[in-house]
């Protein structure tokens, strides 16, 4: 594995031609899609606080999105991501287009968005809430599973849900769930690509201007390109969360 990153990243540093890199004095560790994995989670977390204890500029922790859905739980992944488990650092969480689903559920009426919820994990995270399920469910038991949902979802985690953030631009990187569409500038960016996008983006070589940080897609390893970083590598299957360090032209992983 370590071979691996070391030739991605030796290819990576020799076509880039575009602004990357972060100022002097600031880090940032960034995580990739964590689905309901706390146990991978937790471990991630105390690695990091392991490795920024002697650092002492600025640091940021940022998590691309899909915190729920799949693994077994999602409702203790926000729990633990509501404490703030990392002192001194600003938190950076993204949206992800499993948040983006479950919120459409919470609040909308949708009978094909709610089966198409349950089937690619949603499920997993009304059980880790607590909601009565009885069997697979049919449209007539999806308002009663809404309800029991809204009830049983503490307030922070609605407001958590609310109050995530769609991208985070940083000097020569640009942090999104999904990736970007390569024929719209960067500013206007529509919230479906940001959230949902795979083609043409995974496939483009085009330089964006920011090297664009990305979860959403699963790759066996980390993908560090030119123009892009996919961070997603599975963690709910292949019990692997990968966390990234950026600083200044430089990018490790834990």
């Amino acid at each position: 594995m370590k071979s691996l990153i070391n030739s991605l990243l030796k290819r990576r540093n020799k076509s880039d031609t575009q602004a990357t890199g972060l100022s002097d004095g600031i880090r940032v560790y960034c995580i990739g899609d964590i689905h309901g994995r706390l146990d991978l989670l937790t471990d991630v977390h105390a690695k990091i606080a392991d490795h920024v204890s002697a650092y002492t500029g600025q640091t940021y922790v940022v998590y691309l999105g899909d915190y729920v859905d799949r693994g077994p739980q999602s409702k203790q992944v926000v729990d633990h991501l509501i404490n703030a488990p990392l002192k001194d650092v600003t938190y950076v969480y993204l949206l992800g287009n499993h948040e983006q689903t479950m919120l459409q559920f919470m609040y909308g009426s949708d009978m094909g968005l709610a089966h198409d919820w349950f089937r690619f994990g949603g499920l997993a995270t009304l059980q880790s809430y607590g909601v009565t399920l009885k069997g697979i469910p049919t449209n007539k038991d999806i308002d009663f599973i809404r309800a029991d949902l809204n009830e049983k979802c503490p307030l922070s985690h609605k407001q958590f849900y609310q109050t995530l953030v769609t991208h985070f631009e940083l000097d020569g990187y640009y942090f999104v769930h999904a990736g970007i569409n390569p024929k719209v500038k960067l500013a206007q960016q529509s919230i479906e690509d940001l959230l949902w996008i795979r083609e043409p983006f995974l496939s483009s070589t085009r330089q964006h201007g920011k090297v664009i940080v990305h979860g959403h897609s699963v790759s066996e390893a980390p993908e560090i390109l030119a123009n892009r970083i996919g961070l997603d590598t599975g963690a709910y299957a292949s019990n692997i969360l990968t966390c990234a360090v950026f600083q200044g032209p430089d990018i490790t992983l834990l």
